[in-house]
């Protein structure tokens, strides 16, 4: 077995996060959005994946991320879910499925939940939605939440830069943080705020928080691994390490591909029946 691979093969739960907070333990997270992706991510030893609604830039070509609809969500969720043993696998909702009132978004959840299989749903935003994410909740539903940058938000904030700057915003996102904590979330999400804010929210909840462009001192980390992958081009933000160049492997692969078939040398007698 090779030495990045995890060793401890028990399905990862809500409580075992918590665990790995209390026990120091850091947990990593990606992103996948298909049954082939989730079985690579899964099977490398990630502790949870998420299917998270960027699915809607990386798959979609869409700008942003407020196209997803539900049903699109439930299909690369439910694809993911098959792929996977042992990682906890979060399902972002999509924008509309739950800002709407509390009745709406807890039947949505529920819909969700039924339909793809997966253990847990991911949630933007803090006071604004407290009350829907309590209902959730006490539907059975694992909630992680999501502060900071919220790319659902991105037409309120206008821009992509770094939140919670000033000491009005960084004190909201601490009374957030803490509002999600107490309401029963079982992790929160920190987007892009600076790390001295994040390593004080972590210190402050009881819930692990995972960062992305958040510093090191927040409990966990999760990356879009098609970005990870070296697979997108064109976006280099300040906290993406990119671990492989899979963009030009497949570039090569493929380009190598057409260049036999044009030569006529694939396939070749032994690729034959």
């Amino acid at each position: 077995m090779a030495g990045y691979l995890v060793s401890d093969t028990r399905k990862v739960t809500t409580l075992r996060l918590m665990e790995m907070k209390r026990n120091g333990e850091k947990i990593s997270m990606l992103t996948s959005y298909d049954f082939t992706m989730a079985s690579i991510v899964d099977k490398a030893g990630v502790d949870t994946i998420l299917v998270g609604d960027s699915a809607s830039n990386v798959m979609a070509g869409n700008a942003t991320t407020l196209p997803m609809t539900i049903d699109e969500m439930i299909i690369y969720a439910r694809s993911v879910v098959r792929g996977v043993k042992r990682a906890l696998v979060v399902c972002d909702m999509p924008f509309g499925s739950y800002q709407v009132d509390r009745k709406e978004g807890v039947k949505n959840a529920v819909r969700i939940m039924k339909e793809t299989g997966c253990d847990a749903l991911k949630l933007e935003g803090g006071v604004e939605i407290i009350d829907t994410v309590r209902g959730i909740l006490e539907a059975g539903i694992p909630v992680c939440g999501h502060l900071g940058l919220t790319p659902q938000s991105i037409n309120k904030f206008g821009t992509y830069a770094v939140r919670a700057k000033d000491e009005a915003e960084a004190k909201k996102l601490i009374s957030d943080a803490q509002l999600l904590s107490e309401a029963g979330c079982f992790a929160i999400v920190l987007e892009k705020v600076p790390a001295k804010l994040a390593t004080e929210v972590t210190k402050l909840v009881t819930c692990p928080t995972i960062g992305i462009g958040a510093g090191s001192g927040t409990d966990g980390q999760v990356l879009v691994v098609d970005d990870m992958l070296g697979m997108t081009q064109g976006f280099s933000p300040k906290f993406l390490r990119r671990y492989a160049d899979l963009n030009a492997v497949i570039t090569d692969a493929v380009g190598n591909y057409v260049t036999d078939v044009k030569n006529g040398d694939f396939p070749n007698e032994n690729e034959s029946y």
